[in-house]
């Protein structure tokens, strides 16, 4: 799933004049909205009273093309494209730019052909031009690999959470909180062993420290023993080469 960029929400203003306007000139305040180029998300403007109030007067199709905008797809447009309002050149881009976000939403890598589809391109070069377009629009960050032929998406901007979606976020949500308790039992396993390894370290270190402690003490004692042997041997006798120890004189009586 990709990340999604936090941003500001200019929609804020489309939401203060769409509550005090009707009729036509809530229409112009929903198409300025659609052709705002900083503006992704709709969902507020979709709960205001008036805009609701849509539904059942002739201006209907363009409270249909907000929901499009605001869920939907590009592929989605074209199906029901007779019962919506024309999109401007503008808007049929952003209505793309909002398709690669709902793609990059179920997959990092978006191989080509599904972009192409999608998007209803007919070849590669227009594709990788509206790609590179809706990068610079900060709608979506990512690398074309031509080689391969995919999009590898860093992060996009988010869109209004549908109905639909909410399941998805709890299985995601509840997905990932297994994964964190099974990554959390494995550290506190790790944690153990490191421990009981510390502990067999310190006892095989005490142990070899006390071995050590008596060799020396056993090699201080020889060393004191084979001293105290030398001292009381006493002094030995020399004989000084070329002569003869002297001879007792016996007198004869």
């Amino acid at each position: 799933m990709s990340q999604e960029k936090v941003i500001e929400k200019p929609l804020q203003q489309f939401v203060v004049q769409a509550l005090k306007l009707d009729g036509d000139s809530l229409v112009e305040v929903i198409k300025q909205a659609l052709d705002c180029v900083d503006t992704f998300v709709f969902a507020e403007l979709l709960e205001c009273p008036n805009v609701i109030a849509l539904e059942t007067t002739p201006h209907a199709p363009y409270l249909h093309a907000l929901r499009m905008f605001s869920q939907g797809t590009y592929l989605d447009y074209l199906d029901k494209k007779d019962y919506l309002p024309k999109l401007s050149e503008p808007q049929k881009k952003k209505l793309q730019y909002l398709t690669i976000v709902t793609l990059a939403n179920k997959m990092k890598r978006i191989p080509y052909d599904i972009l192409l589809k999608e998007l209803d391109v007919d070849n590669v070069r227009t594709l990788e031009d509206l790609i590179i377009e809706a990068i610079y629009s900060n709608v979506v960050s990512g690398e074309l690999d031509q080689q391969s032929d995919y999009l590898e998406v860093d992060w996009t901007v988010g869109r209004d959470v549908g109905i639909n979606d909410i399941d998805n976020m709890i299985d995601t949500l509840q997905q990932w909180c297994d994964s964190c308790e099974s990554v959390l039992s494995t550290v506190q396993a790790r944690i153990v062993d490191a421990n009981r390894t510390k502990q067999d370290v310190l006892k095989h270190r005490a142990a070899v420290d006390n071995e050590v402690a008596s060799v020396k003490k056993a090699i201080r004692t020889q060393i004191q023993d084979e001293e105290m042997s030398v001292d009381t041997s006493g002094p030995t006798k020399k004989c000084i080469k070329g002569t003869k120890p002297p001879k007792h004189t016996q007198h004869k009586l």
